[in-house]
């Protein structure tokens, strides 16, 4: 997920993405632990997409403070 596809969701619908993302993460672990993961890149590429969708969460909520 691209920063301008975060950008574009709701707030409702950025939480949704984060709780599916800890949930991937943590299923990710699980398999890489396990040694069942062929692509060892997706655990750094969930993480990313994490830092994504807290980064914008913390932009808005900076927004919200100025305002």
């Amino acid at each position: 997920m691209r920063i301008y596809e975060v950008r574009a969701l709701s707030q409702e619908d950025l939480q949704k993405e984060l709780e599916a993302a800890y949930k991937e993460a943590l299923s990710v672990r699980f398999r890489l632990a396990t040694r069942q993961l062929s692509d060892t890149s997706q655990a750094s590429k969930v993480r990313k997409k994490i830092a994504r969708i807290k980064t914008v969460q913390r932009e808005r909520a900076l927004l919200e403070q100025q305002s």
